[in-house]
């Protein structure tokens, strides 16, 4: 039997534990949640939406808490990893699920990745884009993170102090997305031996010093910027950032599930040219025992790290294909 023929994208809102969430929702069948990264949205999906919709699904793009019209709380602990998986439960729920099948690029594939751990009754599938899955465990994250780098600061630890990163972004929040986006996409992210964008120099340095300038990367319009541009004009971007404040306290509050896999069916996608992929190739070496119910892991060359967007059709490919081989 053909699906119906897909409506177009429809906003909502949503009681989560802790404030409202607002999602964007198009098609009908089987709920396939969407997690977006930083600094991004619900509308990181908009290439998905009618891809999956028309494919027979009830796709689902939140805008994580903190992003866009979904509540953002003033407390920085408010951002940490078991809150954002409380959020994706209430989701499925409010909107009269069971189940779902989850996907999440960048932070939401860590997002999604942990809600699938921890919820393994209401997640029964888990796609991850650009970030590979990586239990629990190990040593403090900030405290890794301050050992990169040498004479330069990795953007997580440049991140972690309020209100600095704020100071750099907020003054032009345009410009500053512009360089972000350009810097980790495929056909404007800089050169080998140029400066890593990842890293700022500790003495005064910005992100943004090390961004390509004057172009927009191919997958991004100017009106694709106005509208990212806009949302966080609007909220501010500590909502966002806060995410990566709580990384410590997400390790100690996974502590009791360090090594554990995820063992539902499974997808991952990553660009062949994303620092977020190759850094951690070992994650990815280690698939066959923290995932697996692994499907398939698809590196797509010449792609950067906003994936979704930068190769809509070769991601909906592998998306509907994976997702229509799922368990009833």
């Amino acid at each position: 039997m053909r699906p119906e023929p897909p409506t177009g994208p429809r906003h909502r809102t949503v009681e989560g534990p802790a404030g409202r969430l607002h999602l964007v929702e198009q098609g009908s069948g089987p709920l396939v949640l969407l997690v977006h990264g930083f600094p991004e949205s619900w509308y990181s999906w908009r290439r998905q939406l009618p891809a999956l919709a028309a494919a027979g699904h009830r796709a689902v793009a939140l805008d994580v808490r903190g992003y866009g019209r979904s509540f953002a709380p003033a407390a920085t602990e408010a951002y940490r990893m078991l809150d954002l998986v409380a959020d994706n439960v209430a989701v499925v729920r409010a909107l009269g699920e069971e189940s779902a099948v989850v996907v999440g690029h960048d932070w939401g594939s860590a997002v999604a990745a942990t809600s699938a751990l921890l919820h393994p009754e209401v997640f029964r599938a888990v796609g991850l884009l650009s970030v590979p899955y990586a239990p629990p465990g190990g040593p403090r994250p900030t405290d890794v993170f301050a050992q990169m780098g040498g004479d330069e600061e990795f953007y997580v630890s440049y991140f972690q102090q309020p209100g600095r990163a704020e100071a750099e972004i907020e003054p032009d929040v345009r410009g500053w997305l512009a360089g972000f986006y350009a810097a980790l996409s495929a056909d404007t992210m800089p050169g080998q031996g140029e400066p890593d964008p990842h890293f700022v120099t500790r003495a005064g340095g910005r992100l943004r010093d090390r961004f390509p300038a004057g172009r927009l990367p191919g997958w991004l319009t100017e009106d694709d910027l106005d509208f990212y541009a806009g949302e966080f004009e609007r909220t501010g971007m500590t909502g966002a950032l806060n995410r990566y404040r709580c990384m410590d306290r997400d390790w100690a509050d996974l502590a009791g599930f360090a090594g554990t896999p995820v063992t539902q069916p499974s997808l991952f996608v990553g660009g062949a040219l994303d620092a977020s992929t190759t850094w951690m190739a070992d994650a990815i070496d280690a698939y066959p025992a923290t995932l697996p119910g692994l499907a398939g892991s698809h590196i797509l060359d010449g792609a950067g790290h906003w994936i979704q967007q930068e190769r809509p059709a070769e991601v909906n490919r592998l998306l509907t294909g994976w997702l229509d081989s799922l368990p009833a």
